[in-house]
Order: C-alpha cells, then structure tokens, then sequence
C-alpha cells in the first residue's frame, strides 16, 4: 500500500497540496475579472463573502479530518458516511470529473500563455497546441508513475517557485501604488453609474468559487500524512496563505491603474498590470510564473484525480481494477483512466469555440455538489452529537460553522445559475451506468430508498440539458 512509511507526507507537504491545488490560473485573471464587475469597496466586501464562506468550509474539513480519521478520502467519502452509497459515489465520480476538466483547462491556458509569443498555439485549441499539450501530459503520466512520494516532492518545489512572481508583483505594485487612483476607483468608477453595488459583487461570485477550488487537497490525501492531525492545519495554513494573496492581487491594480482600464486588459491581467507598471519584461515575468503554477496545479490535481478514483475503487465504489497498484505503490490503473479522459477532453479543445472559459465555469458549478455533501455531513454530525460525548461545547460551534457553510454552498449553486447545473447533470449521468456496473459486480441492489429519487432529479436534468443544448436554449 502507498500508505507504508517512506510514502508519508509532513504538514510541509500537505500544505503545499492545498496551495498547489488551489493556485492555478484564476489568481492570475483577478484584476481584469474584478475590474470589470466592481471597484474596491465591492472586492473587499466581495471577499468578506467569498472568505468567510470558504473559511466556514476549511472548518468543517479539519473537524472531520479530526472526528473522522477512518474516513481518509477526503470528499466522497464524507458524503458516503452522511448521505449514502449513491451520493458518495456521485460525489467522488463528480470530483474526479471536476478534476479532469480544470486538468484540461490548464494545458489550454498555457498555450495560450504562449501563444501571445509564439502565434502557432493560437489561443491554445490549435493542433501544435494540442499536439505539445498531449507530450507533457504524458511526460506527467509516466513521472507520477515513479511514485506519490516523489510527484509530491515535485508539486513542493513547484508551489514554491510558482508563488515568487505573484510576490513580486505584490511588492512592485505596493510600492508603486497611488493613493488618488484608488479612491478614483473606490466606487467602482464607470461601472457605479451603470450597475448597484449588489449587482458588482453578485458577478464576482463565481470566480471566488473557481480560485478556491483545490482547498479539500489535504482531505483528499490525508491517507498519506504522517500526523492525521497535519491534515486539518494544512487545510487552514493553506487557506489563509492563498486568501491574503487573492486579495492583494485584486486590490492593488486599483491604485495603480484607472478601473475602466484594468477592465480592458487581456488575459492574464496581472502580466498586463505589471506591463503597464515596468515594460515588456513584467508581462514576460508573469508568463513566465503562470507556466510554471499551471504546471504545479496540474500535477496536483493529477494526483488528487487518481487518488479519488483509487480510494472510490478501495472502497468498492469504483470497479476493482482502480484499486490496483503497480510496485511504486502507484494506482496506475486510475492514473490511465484519468490521462485517457484527459487526452480525449484536450482533442474535443479543438472543436470548442471557448472551451477554456465553458470549463472553468462548469468545474466551479459541478465542484459545489460535493463541498455541499460535505458541509452537510458535518452538519448532521454535529446535530446527531457524534463524537461529540465528550465535548458538547465543540458541538455547538460546529454546528453552527457547518450550517452557515452548508447556507454558503447551497447559495453559490444558486447563484451559478440552472445552465450549469443542467449540464453538470448531463456529465453525471455516465457515472450513474458505472455504479450500476459496480453494484452488480457485488451483488447488491442498485439503488435503495430516496436514492431513486436522486437518480430519477439527475436523469431529468440531463434530458433537460440535453433539448437545451439541441435547441439552442442552451449555448456552449
């Protein structure tokens, strides 16, 4: 098993998990992204929000990660315990899927990255974009089959680099800023006369979900931590760490540059920013940093796709074969699966008219559905007062942190809209034919209870998502 000594992680390593995950390249479009929906007073309140909610959630992983240390797989397995088999596995095929997609959105961003350089990989969907996409994907593949211990020691080394440009970007324009230009902005300039403060921040709602995707990765892999307890810290450590930098990163543009023109920049707007401040050789710099934390966010996620699938199989939600190791302690079967997908999704980039910003939404709107299966779980432990005999003080405050992040959750799947939601059933609905396969592989009966009513919510959705996309009502 993996789980043997020389394969354990520290707190070090579980920390850079969570930051690896969860900087990738939304922090790199905040200026523009906020630029465009509001001003200072809207960001700042806009991450209240945002943090607050997320923060509540952080919670809730490190009271499980400590309440529940048999249930070493992160999110489905939260929801599996609270909600059933049907939901855990939905929850873990829905993860897994949701980790594949932001795989695939990665690869296409970076061409793009270059194809500001070198117009060959257009805007990353060309076929020489595809073509050097699918050669390091499969370097990756053949890296992470070496072993965990060193594809994590890799994604440390990584996530260190890939902060350096982000601070120096914080430094250059903290000691640049200009006073009068910020309060110019404070309102949201042009945009106060066009749209309320309510409408500013409802639009940056979903790109605070985006950005803070990756925030479970400790969960996730807690089965290789050398203290279980690291694996709630690593979820808070990480948090803060990346909040405090999402918020500089969103600020700052604002003191040095007019709202009207932070809007207008192309992407990635913080190499524009630092364009505008010192020349050519910012946007460079900052092309550079994103490369490498597109690169360190992939291999992240990469080992969070084939352990989910790996610890659904362990379990039996998955078919068996994905629970097989080769002799570096590697899921390899999992790890196949996954970079198949993953290549099949970057050939379909080719026949997208956007496909970077269509996954980016649907990884935020189908990654809502496990954190609410996992909110909720840590709801119903507190309120059936598990784990709790001996602490009926921790209860309450649990129970009320799980329940305003359960509220937080359930309001951003609002929020992000029936589109989203209707076509995040139509990737479920494969998923639902596997667990099928699996049940019968066991003997078991396929469904039970209220699990038909789920099945039956998921098929309407899809039917649903699927005359909208043929229809027209429903644009990719």
């Amino acid at each position: 098993m993996a789980s043997q000594t020389s394969q354990k992680l520290s707190l070090a390593a579980l920390t850079a998990m969570v930051v690896g995950s969860m900087i990738g390249a939304g922090i790199f479009a905040l200026p523009r992204t906020f630029g465009a929906a509001t001003g200072p007073i809207g960001a700042v309140i806009a991450w209240c929000i945002a943090g607050a909610g997320m923060y509540t959630l952080a919670l809730v992983f490190q009271a499980l990660a400590a309440r529940k240390p048999e249930l070493d797989a992160g999110i489905f397995s939260y929801a599996k315990a609270g909600f059933g088999d049907y939901a855990g596995f939905l929850s873990a095929f829905g993860y897994w899927l949701v980790a594949c997609i932001a795989d695939v959105s990665y690869w296409v961003l970076i061409k793009s990255t270059l194809g500001a350089f070198f117009p060959v990989f257009g805007n990353g969907d060309t076929v020489p974009a595809v073509v050097v996409s699918s050669i390091a994907l499969w370097l990756f593949h053949f890296t992470i089959l070496r072993g965990i211990r060193e594809a994590a020691f890799i994604n440390t080394v990584v996530t260190v680099a890939k902060v350096i440009p982000i601070l120096v970007f914080i430094l250059i324009l903290a000691g640049t800023s200009n006073a009068n230009i910020f309060v110019t902005n404070l309102w949201g300039g042009e945009l106060a006369a066009r749209s309320g403060l309510f409408e500013q921040i409802r639009a940056t709602m979903l790109v605070t979900i985006f950005v803070f995707i990756g925030i479970e990765g400790a969960s996730v892999y807690s089965r290789y931590a050398k203290d279980r307890a690291d694996v709630g810290r690593a979820t808070i450590i990480g948090f803060i760490g990346v909040l405090f930098l999402l918020v500089l990163v969103t600020l700052l543009p604002y003191a040095v540059l007019p709202q009207a023109e932070i809007a207008g920049l192309r992407q990635p707007s913080m190499a524009a920013v630092l364009e505008a401040v010192v020349g050519h050789w910012g946007a460079v710099f900052v092309s550079v940093g994103l490369i490498v934390s597109l690169l360190g966010a992939y291999l992240a996620w990469s080992l969070i796709c084939v352990e989910v699938l790996f610890a659904a199989a362990r379990s039996g939600d998955m078919p068996r074969i994905f629970a097989r190791e080769n002799r570096n302690n590697v899921p390899a079967a999992a790890l196949w699966l996954t970079n198949v997908i993953i290549q099949a999704f970057l050939i379909s980039t080719l026949f997208s008219q956007d496909a970077f910003a269509l996954m980016v939404k649907l990884s935020s709107a189908m990654v809502l559905i496990p954190y609410l299966l996992v909110a909720g779980y840590g709801f119903l432990l507190a309120l059936r007062r598990e784990t709790y005999d001996t602490e009926p003080a921790q209860r309450s405050r649990d129970l009320i942190v799980a329940g305003i992040a359960t509220l937080y959750v359930a309001f951003m799947i609002y929020a992000g809209g029936l589109k989203f939601l209707l076509l995040s059933s139509i990737l479920y609905a494969p998923g639902t034919l596997l667990y099928v396969q699996v049940r019968r592989e066991q003997n078991m009966p396929v469904l039970v209870g209220v699990e038909w009513i789920v099945l039956a919510a998921a098929a309407i959705g899809c039917l649903v998502g699927i005359y909208g996309i043929a229809s027209g009502d429903i644009v990719l």
